[in-house]
């Protein structure tokens, strides 16, 4: 599964297609699932235009507390404790 970041999100690919019109540039048709919200959206990226992969790790954690705006969770795998703010969850 590819995922990307765009405009301040995450977003996995789910389809795309490559499209070469007779006339103009070539480009991408996507359809983009936001891993936040769920929802889906189609946007289109010119050829040559970048586009931020983003690189996940997933681990399993437990949630143990929320103190003010921090969520405080512990990796089951090697005990240690991961602290995020109220934006990073």
């Amino acid at each position: 599964q590819h995922v990307i970041e765009l405009d301040g999100g995450l977003f996995s690919i789910v389809d795309y297609t490559r499209v070469k019109p007779g006339k103009g540039g070539a480009y991408l048709k996507t359809k983009l699932r936001n891993l936040k919200t769920g929802a889906t959206a189609d946007k289109s990226f010119r050829a040559g235009e970048k586009i931020n992969k983003a690189y996940l790790d997933e681990s399993k954690i437990e949630y143990l507390y929320r103190a003010d705006n921090l969520y405080y969770f512990l990796d089951k795998e090697n005990y240690e404790e991961l602290i995020l703010t109220d934006s990073q969850v």
